[in-house]
């Protein structure tokens, strides 16, 4: 022990002589090596065992070190799937396809620089592409476009199926990205859902399974409203894709009322297409009305309640009111509208004062703050030249307040095959299509902006990006331990409540590493980490021949390939 009263180690090495003096075995101690490195002792132990030690560096010369880990691990999850064989027959533009969505998984960029990485990690070496040019890249990229309906129909079948999809749900929602340059055959200025204002865009759309696994996309310009979108993959699933009975799930801008009459329509010609989505807020408002069917007092012992109109004739109605979504409406309401008469206040003051002046500018700085904060129906106003007067439309408030929280479903789905809380559940799932607009978007594949001219080119970006989503959905519920993923999400006993994570991951995110005190790491995280493990390429000295050889894995290295079910590879294969 030392003075601090801590445990002190020491320890001694010596160099001894062992030999014979007659009938006794004796030792003699030749040195005391104690104070030698560490280096220097091993060294001496492993040549008195007979073993030839040589000059670091002399034996063999590490030639080349490549990035390989990433993308053995990513080619063995494609594989795995099948992607391969979905792309096609085996040939140089599925190669190349194949390269560009695995590398579009490991790292995302434009085509050029995806081309002059793949020299430098072993994807390029191992799918012969390390000297593919930019147009067998555009060639690959049209054969692919060429086979989408092929592949989305294969995607179908596995995923929307009977066997799969016992509930026949299917989700599908409409996004927009935006497109760099003049000259796009389907750049057209529309909203923005990325709030690019001003640039010209694309909109397309992805129909899910009920989990949120992609399963085809459809792109249209970017001016295309949302139904017009829905009524496209309506037609794909039934015209391409041969499924017949369906159930499909979009928001209230995509099934409107005049989409449902299309799929009644089409119906009568032999299909099963039924739909959830939701009523828009003037629907709703007509439904609360005195005499009329939402009445307040259907919420006082559950939030959800089934309920009939005429308006919607062979439909069910279901609704629902979550007060956490009241609170925070009637809250944001209050900011507005307090943001809002602090500005009209302002130009009031002007008036008042003589620094502006006449109807027309007046009015135009008060269509500029309503504008702004979009609570213009909740405000009265005079203008003359002279003077401007506004007040709160205390009545159309508190009317509004009333709906707080409130939000109405309608679905065709008879109550023997869906329950009020599997509609709630199933239109709650298109939350998974938005998870995987950031997977496309944000998070992992960065799809935007477009770079490419011609509407072909464009559609198979997309499609590569749609691909390398379907990657990403299960590489994520794979790794999902090694990650900050909730693993186990709970289920919720009321299905109007918010979803909420599992108290596992929350103590993931609070500790940053799992039950074992082993690191986590975020998906991308994840796959930089596989970056480290490399395939060096060895060379005897006095030879002319190289040797493949991994570097040594870490335990996660190993762990993540454990959870997707491969050996770590030498080499990946398409």
């Amino acid at each position: 022990m030392d003075k601090q009263g801590k445990r002190r180690d020491y320890e001694s090495v010596y160099l001894r002589r062992t030999y014979r003096d007659g009938a006794k075995v004796r030792n003699q101690t030749l040195a005391n090596l104690s104070m030698l490195p560490e280096e220097a002792i091993n060294a001496i132990e492993a040549t008195l065992k007979g073993q030839s030690l040589v000059t670091a560096g002399t034996g063999f010369a590490i030639t080349r070190s490549l990035p390989h880990g990433h993308v053995a691990a990513v080619a063995a999850m494609a594989r795995s799937l099948g992607l391969p064989a979905l792309l096609g027959p085996a040939c140089r533009s599925r190669d190349l396809v194949f390269a560009l969505i695995i590398s579009r998984v490991i790292r995302p960029a434009s085509k050029l620089s995806t081309l002059s990485r793949w020299p430098d990690i072993t994807l390029g070496a191992d799918l012969g592409v390390a000297d593919a040019s930019t147009d067998e890249v555009y060639t690959a990229m049209d054969w692919l476009g060429d086979r989408q309906d092929a592949i989305e129909k294969k995607l179908a079948a596995k995923h929307l199926g009977p066997g799969a999809n016992s509930g026949r749900l299917a989700l599908f929602d409409l996004t927009s990205s935006w497109v760099t340059g003049r000259c796009c055959e389907l750049a057209a200025r529309g909203y923005s859902r990325d709030g690019k204002k001003g640039l010209p865009q694309i909109e397309y759309g992805i129909l899910t399974d009920p989990a949120g696994c992609p399963v085809a996309v459809r792109v249209v310009a970017g001016n295309t409203a949302d139904p017009t979108a829905f009524t496209e993959i309506v037609a794909r699933v039934h015209d391409t894709f041969g499924i017949d009975t369906l159930v499909l799930v979009g928001d209230r801008g995509m099934i409107t009322s005049a989409r449902i009459a299309a799929l009644r329509e089409l119906n009568e010609t032999g299909t099963d297409f039924g739909w959830i989505t939701a009523l828009r807020a003037p629907q709703i408002a007509k439904l609360a009305v005195d005499d009329g069917p939402l009445q307040m007092s259907l919420f006082d012992v559950q939030d959800l309640a089934e309920i009939a109109h005429p308006d919607f004739p062979a439909e069910r109605l279901i609704a629902c009111r979550n007060p956490a979504l009241a609170a925070e409406r009637a809250r944001k309401r209050h900011d507005l509208l307090a943001a809002t008469e602090k500005d009209l206040a302002r130009i009031a003051g002007r008036v008042q004062a003589g620094t502006l002046a006449g109807a027309d500018k007046i009015g135009e700085a008060y269509g500029k703050v309503v504008g702004k904060y979009k609570v213009g129906k909740h405000f009265q106003r005079a203008i003359t030249n002279t003077t401007f007067t506004f007040s709160r439309n205390q009545a159309a408030i508190d009317a509004e307040a009333r709906l707080d929280g409130i939000y109405v479903l309608r679905t065709s789905v008879p109550a023997a095959d869906l329950t009020p809380a599997d509609v709630v559940e199933g239109y709650k799932n298109l939350a998974n299509v938005e998870r995987d607009f950031r997977i496309i978007k944000i998070d992992d594949l960065d799809l935007r902006p477009i770079h490419h001219r011609l509407e072909q080119r464009v559609r198979a970006h997309v499609l590569i990006c749609l691909l390398a989503c379907y990657l990403v959905w299960h590489l994520r519920k794979a790794w999902a331990p090694l990650t900050f993923t909730d693993e186990a999400p709970p289920q919720r006993d009321n299905p109007v409540a918010r979803a909420k994570r599992s108290t596992t991951a929350a103590a993931k995110a609070a500790r940053k590493h799992d039950i074992d005190g082993n690191p986590l790491r975020s998906f991308r995280g994840l796959l930089d980490h596989l970056a480290t493990l490399t395939r060096n390429h060895i060379r005897y000295h006095g030879t002319n021949t190289e040797i493949p050889m991994l570097a040594n894995p870490t335990p996660d290295q190993r762990r993540a390939f454990d959870l997707i079910g491969a050996a770590i590879p030498l080499t990946i294969a398409a």
